[in-house]
């Protein structure tokens, strides 16, 4: 029987008191490159990253999780961003490594940031999917959060689902030997502030406006639900249908990329996933 997903994120909350990591980025966080670029602030509740002319700067989590409910209120870099890109993502490690992605492309100020997401299985990626947000996210923190289970990895912003990516391993891995689902490493939560003018806004066509910099985007209440306390009840979790009413809209309305439907990039057609 399908869980809906109200039902789902209960049984998050609930195991959240065994499972949750504090939103204290001293004790979550290592600061792995940019030095002083990057500063926890108001005693470990905040943590704002910056990119200057000379070098960008990330985190990264002292964990690692294998399923887990990942969530990160981030507001991004205010007016001209173009070139720039912040990252909110979960990865693990090595050349066959699994990864997926928040990715937000700045732009010129007045026009929209595109938010990129992605997901890499062994390795192996290119499922972009792009949207517009249906808010400034410059103005104030918005909720992005990765729910990620055996089964299904679903990406929300401030609780509205705006993709579905399902674990078809069993369905399609005797026709698609390039198909496979992160399920078996543990992937650590990462955030970055970094240069990218060679493809981040309009193809590369915008460069970065350094008389802009520094360039500031904020972080805080980052918390890590792990699944393994409810994965039972998780297996076959669904979209209650205005959740799913909710999705559709989203993608109706916002996305504006899908690699499925990229005919120049697979002129072959669709891998069977999309299908």
């Amino acid at each position: 029987m399908d869980t809906p997903l109200h039902l789902l994120f209960l049984l998050f909350l609930l195991a959240s008191s065994a499972a949750l990591v504090s939103a204290n980025f001293y004790n979550d966080f290592d600061i792995t490159w940019g030095n002083d670029r990057a500063k926890i602030l108001d005693n470990g509740k905040q943590l704002q990253l910056t990119l200057d002319c000379f070098s960008g700067c990330g985190i990264q989590s002292k964990q690692e999780y294998l399923f887990a409910k990942i969530d990160m209120q981030i507001k991004l870099v205010p007016g001209n961003s173009a070139g720039t890109i912040t990252t909110f993502y979960l990865s693990s490690q090595g050349p066959k490594h699994d990864e997926i992605d928040f990715e937000f492309l700045g732009n010129l100020s007045g026009d929209p940031y595109i938010l990129h997401t992605n997901v890499f299985a062994q390795g192996l990626g290119n499922r972009e999917q792009q949207f517009y947000l249906w808010f400034d996210p410059t103005l104030d923190f918005h909720n992005y959060s990765v729910l990620w289970t055996s089964n299904q990895i679903i990406f929300s912003v401030d609780g509205s689902p705006i993709r579905v990516f399902k674990n078809r391993e069993t369905e399609l891995g005797k026709v698609d030997s390039n198909y496979h689902y992160p399920k078996s490493q543990a992937m650590g939560v990462y955030s970055s502030l970094w240069n990218a003018d060679d493809w981040a806004t309009r193809g590369g066509l915008v460069k970065t406006d350094w008389t802009k910099a520094p360039f500031v985007a904020s972080f805080r209440n980052f918390n890590a639900a792990a699944t393994s306390s409810f994965d039972a009840a998780a297996e076959e979790e669904a979209l209650e249908s205005n959740q799913e009413q909710r999705l559709q809209w989203v993608r109706k309305n916002y996305m504006i990329y899908d690699y499925c439907g990229d005919t120049k990039r697979l002129p072959q057609g669709p891998p069977p996933e999309c299908k």
